[in-house]
C-alpha cells in the first residue's frame, strides 16, 4: 500500500513523503489517525494544495513540544505511594499515575506521551521515565517514589 504522510512518523518519513507500508499498518494506524492518506492522483493534488498549511501546523507542534520540554528540563517528579518495609510498593506506579501527577503540577502531559520500556515502577527510589512529546522531542524525567506513612 502506498501512502502520503501528512505528518512526521518516526522510522517512516517526513511530511509529504510517499512511502510503501504494509496494508495493515496503513489501514489500522496511519489512515484512522490522520497521519497519512492513500497516494491516489486526486489525493496527491489535494495534498500539494495543503502542503504549506500542514508544514506550518507541524512547525507549531514542534515549537509547542520544545517549550514543554524546556519547562520539564530540570523538574523532578515526586510521587507518594504505599510501600512495605523492604521498599516494595503495594501495587505499582504506571503511565496514568505519572501523567496524572504531572497534570496536577500544571504540565500538560497525555498518558500516551509517557514511555516506560521496563514496565511499571514497583519499588521506592529514583527512576527515569521518558516523555515522548513529539517525533523529534524526548525528555528524560526523574521520578522519585517516596513511601507513604
Amino acid at each position: 500500500m502506498e501512502v502520503i504522510l501528512l505528518q512526521k512518523v518516526a522510522n517512516l518519513g517526513n511530511i509529504g513523503d510517499r512511502v510503501k507500508v504494509k496494508s495493515g499498518f496503513g489501514r489500522n494506524y496511519l489512515l484512522p489517525q490522520g497521519k497519512a492518506t492513500l497516494a491516489t492522483p486526486a489525493n496527491v493534488a489535494k495534498f500539494e494544495e495543503r502542503r504549506a498549511e500542514l508544514e506550518k501546523l507541524a512547525r507549531e507542534q514542534l515549537t509547542s513540544a520544545t517549550e514543554r520540554a524546556e519547562a520539564l528540563k530540570d523538574y523532578k517528579l515526586t510521587i507518594r505511594a504505599k510501600a512495605g518495609t523492604e521498599g516494595k510498593l503495594f501495587g505499582s506506579v504506571g503511565t496514568a499515575d505519572i501523567a496524572e501527577a504531572l497534570n496536577r503540577e500544571n504540565f500538560k502531559i497525555q498518558r500516551s506521551e509517557v514511555r516506560m520500556p521496563n514496565g511499571a515502577l514497583r519499588t521506592v527510589g529514583e527512576h527515569v521515565v521518558t516523555l515522548h512529546l513529539h517525533a523529534d522531542v524526548d525528555v528524560q524525567l526523574p521520578v522519585i517514589i517516596v513511601a507513604e506513612e
